[in-house]
């Protein structure tokens, strides 16, 4: 007679606990949302009696995968505007600029997606375009990156007379006017006259989005910086169960922000987590606003843009310390992460395991690395970054700070560990081009053939750590999440395929995915 009843036993499969050891187990065992025990399936099946079985088909089997940068609110909005990622010409953006407007007739157009590197160019473009095609509607097209926006002149006459100087931001001119590209701290002067989208709208797309993680194995996001509005609708679909996903949200550093963490402190509700502050630091590099030590290679005299400064920064370290908060900063130029890890130092002296991080650290001062050792600051990396900024970073960088660059087997040997995302929807959701990326340091299209800066690869097990464990350790989250253990939540998936670990990509999948013991996807 069977000795114990649970709710559900996984059997005849590849359990990859993810526990540092490398054990695979054949069978599990899982009660009200934990896993009770794992082992050879003779001994679960023996011991078990239970409400439901799956046979895994001898398919693998992995911790739910954690995205440690994503933007599930400007990925919906993405999903509300024009779509255009992938353009290949201004000429092409034009054109889908011109068949959305067909079909959703908006009185100020929206969209977001484009990159001029794919346009055989690393100068942003201007307005004058735009201006033919569109001489009367407002049209509003962000960077691939949301770090600058490029509007036409029926935009610039909706907003009005402006100060076209502020710290932390720029607008671009051409003989003497603006030619509509509005930079970082810039997109204030534009978003006010952004039409918002409805909350039924957000949140229909939010679901979606949710989905399309699932199918992936994804189960959890670490949102990169929210608002106080946004924060309020995830409680509201968390408390309604609309939203499974386990979301680690970092707030934006507002007064109605800073009011809540007050108010709460360390949040938790069901599948929602609030313990952190993002900051944004410096701008992106593919539009010149990372913020670096030297100037640009391809715009001599120019360093980038500094969007906090160092005391501001400190002062948001201090508030994070006295709540218990997280702080999480963007950023990418040398001189950027070097303001953050100095902040740093201060922060390790009253708090060793502070877990501050540093959101991409793309270039690094090479003389900086041993700070990520010495203060104890975790590194929050997207490895897609890394090669689909190939094609253009040394044009901006000089061969000289290249070392020091997209440098992630480096950053994860400072501290032993490094968290690993997507920040979608810069990049794509699927966790299958992060692996390739981190390995073998090519696109999901094999490019650069050779792979780009090689050295900095990570293992296909450091990799799995990144994306799982240490993505949970990045976030007080270890206890619970992150790996296949007695006790933590049953939440894992299980491939369709087996991951490849072959330098050619494949695509792949999740057969079934759950959380907390449930199933929220699966291919049937």
């Amino acid at each position: 007679m069977k000795s114990e009843s649970v709710d559900l036993v996984i059997y005849n499969a590849k359990i990859h606990l993810m526990d540092g050891k490398g054990t695979i187990v054949q069978a599990m065992a899982i009660r009200d949302g934990k896993v009770i025990e794992y082992g050879p399936d003779r001994q679960i099946l023996n011991k078990y009696s239970y409400a439901e079985s799956i046979d895994a088909q001898n398919k693998e089997v992995y911790p739910g995968l954690i995205d440690a940068h994503g933007h599930l609110f400007s990925y919906a909005e993405q999903k509300l505007s024009v779509d255009l990622v992938g353009c290949r010409s201004m000429e092409e953006m034009i054109r889908r600029i011109r068949d959305y407007q067909k079909t959703e007739n908006r009185k100020v157009i929206v969209g977001s997606g484009w990159d001029q590197s794919l346009w055989g160019s690393s100068e942003l473009p201007d307005n004058s375009l735009l201006n033919l095609e569109f001489p009367n509607i407002p049209v509003c097209m962000y960077r691939i990156d949301g770090h600058s926006a490029l509007v036409n002149q029926a935009f610039i006459d909706l907003i009005g007379p402006f100060n076209p100087t502020m710290k932390g931001g720029e607008v671009l001119y051409t003989e003497g006017k603006p030619n509509g590209m509005f930079i970082d701290a810039a997109l204030a002067i534009v978003e006010p006259f952004i039409p918002k989208y409805s909350e039924i709208q957000i949140r229909k797309k939010m679901l979606e989005i949710q989905q399309e993680l699932f199918q992936y194995g994804v189960t959890g996001v670490h949102e990169a910086g929210i608002d106080f509005n946004e924060l309020e609708l995830l409680i509201e679909m968390v408390k309604k169960s609309e939203l499974k996903l386990n979301i680690y949200a970092m707030l934006n550093p507002s007064n109605k922000n800073r009011d809540f963490a007050s108010k709460h402190g360390v949040y938790r509700n069901k599948n929602l987590s609030v313990r952190s502050f993002k900051a944004y630091v410096d701008g992106a590099l593919g539009s010149r606003g990372a913020l670096l030590k030297q100037p640009y290679t391809d715009k001599p005299g120019y360093n980038g843009l500094c969007l906090t400064s160092s005391d501001e920064l400190k002062e948001l370290a201090a508030f994070c310390v006295d709540h218990g908060y997280q702080l999480n900063s963007h950023g990418i130029g040398d001189s950027a992460i070097s303001i953050i890890l100095d902040m740093c130092k201060n922060v390790f002296a009253e708090n060793p395991d502070h877990r501050f991080r540093v959101e991409h650290a793309q270039v690094v001062d090479p003389n900086d690395f041993q700070k990520f050792s010495d203060y104890a600051v975790f590194s929050s990396v997207q490895p897609t970054h890394a090669t689909t900024d190939q094609r253009w970073a040394e044009s901006k960088l000089g061969s000289k700070r290249m070392k020091g660059s997209y440098a992630y087997k480096t950053l994860k040997e400072s501290i032993g560990m490094i968290a690993l995302g997507t920040d979608f929807p810069v990049e794509y959701t699927n966790p299958f081009y992060t692996i390739h990326s981190a390995v073998h340091r090519k696109n999901h299209k094999g490019e650069p053939k050779g792979g780009f800066l090689l050295n900095e690869a990570l293992t296909m097990e450091e990799t799995l750590n990144g994306m799982t464990i240490w993505a949970a350790y990045s976030a007080f989250e270890e206890k619970y999440a992150g790996s296949i253990e007695v006790g933590k939540n049953a939440t894992f998936f299980i491939l369709d395929k087996p991951l490849n670990r072959d330098s050619e990509f494949k695509e792949n999948f999740s057969w079934m995915t759950f959380i907390d013991g449930n199933l929220v996807y699966s291919v049937k």
